[in-house]
């Protein structure tokens, strides 16, 4: 039931504009997304299993993004500055993909539970969203490999400089991302100047 879902966790999401995640119950969830609860239980199994569906979510829509801006116009600086943005755009503006980025979660938060070995819920839902959201490092790892991929014509072996260009222009975002009060609220042009400078450039 796709659109059963993205109501709930469309409503999942409402609810944390007001409420921390411990308080949030499951019954007013599936009322406010127009289904029963025994519905949001076949779809995630538990609170926990929503959590994790409702942050891996977030984490895709922002990996999706990343995919957008790195498809813009123009050269290696140019992608990874509309690269740069997105990320500090998708921090300040969704509070989940911030904790994804930085690991910083605050109790408002629905920090899944970690879990290790392999997906074991009988729900088709819980199963997707079991192996839980990537690490700080690890979605880092994701979106540097990705714009090397998307810069370097998709075709391994990759340039080893290109990597490190590319890490380089994410953690100067995620800099503008976490340090927002202190910078200036664009961190394109710094990227681009940046990586036009950098050999792999």
């Amino acid at each position: 039931m796709p659109a059963a879902r993205e109501a709930l966790l469309d409503a999942a999401l409402s609810a944390l504009s007001s409420l921390p995640w411990a308080t949030v119950r499951m019954i007013d969830v599936a009322s406010a997304a127009g289904v029963s609860r025994q519905t949001l239980y076949n779809e995630f199994g538990s609170k926990d299993g929503l959590a994790r569906a409702l942050v891996r979510r977030a984490a895709d829509g922002y990996l999706a993004g990343v995919e957008r801006a790195l498809e813009s116009p123009g050269g290696t600086g140019d992608r990874l500055a509309a690269t740069a943005a997105w990320t500090v755009r998708a921090a300040r503006t969704n509070t989940l993909v911030r904790a994804l980025l930085t690991g910083c979660w605050g109790e408002r938060l629905p920090r899944p539970a970690s879990l290790s070995g392999p997906p074991s819920s009988p729900v088709p839902a819980q199963r997707r969203a079991d192996a839980g959201p990537p690490t700080p490092v690890e979605l880092l790892g994701l979106v540097r490999d990705r714009a090397v991929a998307a810069l370097d014509g998709g075709r391994p072996p990759h340039d080893p400089a290109l990597a490190v260009t590319c890490e380089i222009a994410l953690r100067l975002a995620l800099s503008y991302a976490v340090a927002a009060s202190s910078v200036p609220t664009d961190a394109a042009p710094l990227v681009r100047e940046v990586v036009e400078r950098w050999p792999a450039g």
